[in-house]
């Protein structure tokens, strides 16, 4: 029972558990039952590479530094682009609402509702797609139609038009949350996972907390089309960066040792039948990785490499539920969920909120109470990576050198704290009508605080739980979620009207304490769920390739 972890006794290697550390060890062979002298390591010698790369040149896992590194600032940028045009008019949904002469239920329902569901639609359209041609072909295309689509919304005359605007943007907004982790995955190895899975998390959350202060301020003293024209020029500056400097990362790898994902100690991919470890090296000559010739830029720029998966599209389309069916996918599908969607309800409810008395603040200033939010997931950002990094090597260093993706979870106790804590005291406050620097700035201070850290904990155990799966799990998990923030969009405004904002907050922070807590019977039974899905076989029938 390593670190409390329930072992398995099963299968000789469970998916997910790989040895990162070697610490100076000679025993390594003895206790794992891999030859060290087959395994690649980092530049220090003292990590294990997991997964293990493949010696082609053009595998993302062998770009260059600053490859990897400008990857990950499009990601940055293009997730705080993304993030940002979903709530960008919610400081003036009150003022819109009247505008357009719509109830403000009505508003929210067809301003961010429609937007909602067809992030949700659109997660399992995208991952279909990059299943079958690759990533970058599908950023290209949503990128564009994000421009295209904010363009379009600055010159509506209508609502319905507006919201069939919104609609196209969210669809189009899809890919930058489903397919970001496991693109992070494809590049990033075990060990470097959780410093870039902060930066997409921040943003997205970044995105969300800049965008009403901004946006605030231009709809106030210019008007939502201005907004909306930036947000458009924003998204074609992106749109030449994922040209430039988001290559495809989906690749076809061959002849690596499987040290994560096999259910054996050692194991290889190979095009061929699989040979025995001991007869590696007597591979036959004419066929080596590294004598491929690296792509040229200029090839790294077409806008489709050639990649093609060969499973049907509707078995591709059916991957992210029959995932679902995976109870580390399960979990976390539900702290995610949780995690996100609670920041929808009070992105919606804001200018409700401060609008009225006794804040009565104007549309700018609703818009700047997101500043403090930002802040926090800045500073969450800063030592997320450090944190679940940090704190997953050293259990791996306690652990005798072997990861366990477990290692991901102890973070959640910060969730819990701040997060819940957060919520309650948000509730209280603007229930005492407090000053207010309390719920603005310490409030969602503490909440975005802890958002930011569950969230990376959460999708970074996913991809190292199912790094096969990892487009798959986070196209559900995103699927799940924008349906229930969805739903939300039907109620939150007459919820808190009708129930009163203590009352509708405490429910919240209950329901997080809740569902938080489950996160400790993930922590032990975890690796025996790992074990129980590849043991059954429940992902196979669809995820195997014909």
């Amino acid at each position: 029972m390593p670190l409390g972890i329930l072992q398995d006794n099963k299968l000789e290697h469970v998916p997910g558990t790989s040895p990162l550390h070697e610490l100076g060890r000679t025993d390594l062979e003895l206790a794992t039952g891999i030859d060290r002298g087959l395994l690649k390591h980092d530049a220090t010698g003292q990590i294990v590479l997991v997964p293990q790369p493949s010696d082609s040149p053009n595998d993302p896992y062998n770009w260059p530094r600053w490859k990897k590194e400008m990857f990950t600032v499009v990601i940055a940028y293009g997730c705080g682009c993304v993030g940002a045009v979903g709530p960008l008019l919610t400081p003036a949904f009150v003022p819109l609402a009247t505008q357009f002469d719509v109830p403000l239920q009505r508003f929210t329902l067809g301003c961010n509702g429609s937007c909602i569901v067809a992030i949700a639609v659109g997660s399992l359209l995208c991952n279909t797609l990059a299943v079958k041609i690759g990533k970058r072909p599908v950023y290209l295309v949503t990128t564009l139609g994000l421009a295209i689509s904010c363009f379009w919304a600055a010159e509506v005359t209508s609502f319905p038009s507006l919201a069939a605007a919104r609609a196209v943007q969210g669809l189009c907004m899809a890919p930058f949350e489903a397919l970001i982790p496991a693109s992070v995955g494809d590049i990033w190895y075990v060990h470097e996972r959780g410093f870039r899975m902060a930066i997409f998390n921040l943003g997205v959350l970044g995105g969300i907390n800049l965008a009403s202060p901004i946006a605030g301020s231009v709809i106030q003293y210019g008007s939502f089309r201005i907004a909306m024209h930036a947000m458009g020029g924003a998204f074609v500056l992106m749109l030449l960066l994922v040209i430039f400097f988001m290559p495809e990362s989906a690749f076809l790898r061959h002849d690596t040792l499987n040290i994560d994902t096999s259910i054996h100690d050692l194991e290889t991919d190979m095009p061929e039948k699989k040979k025995p470890v001991q007869h590696i090296e007597d591979r036959p000559k004419s066929y080596t990785a590294s004598s491929e010739p690296r792509d040229s830029y200029v090839k790294t720029l077409m806008p489709w490499t050639g990649y093609w998966n060969h499973v049907s599209f509707w078995r591709t389309f059916l991957r992210p539920f029959v995932v679902f069916a995976s109870p580390v996918v399960m979990w976390a599908t539900l702290l995610f969920t949780i995690c996100i969607s609670w920041l929808v309800l009070i992105s919606i409810t804001l200018s409700q909120i401060f609008s009225a008395p006794p804040y009565n603040f104007s549309v700018s200033a609703v818009g700047a109470t997101n500043v403090s939010s930002f802040v926090a997931s800045l500073l969450a950002t800063l030592v997320a990576g450090p944190i679940i990094d940090g704190v997953a090597k050293y259990m791996a260093k306690r652990n005798h050198g072997t990861f366990e993706p477990e290692f991901r979870l102890p973070v959640m106790c910060t969730y819990l704290i701040f997060t819940a804590a957060g919520f309650f005291a948000w509730g209280e406050s603007l229930y005492n009508e407090d000053p207010w620097p309390i719920p603005v700035i310490v409030c969602m201070g503490l909440i975005n605080l802890g958002v930011q850290l569950g969230t990376t904990a959460v999708v970074t155990y996913v991809s190292d739980s199912h790094r096969e799966e990892a487009a798959e799990a986070f196209a559900i998990m995103n699927f799940i979620k924008n349906i229930f923030a969805f739903g939300l969009t039907f109620y939150a405004n007459d919820w808190l009207a009708a129930q009163g904002v203590r009352d509708a907050f405490f429910v919240i922070g209950g329901t997080t304490v809740a569902v938080t807590l489950t996160t400790i019977p993930m922590y032990i039974f975890g690796k025996k769920a790992r074990s129980w899905v590849k043991r059954v076989g429940v992902l196979d029938s669809v995820l195997k390739v014909e």
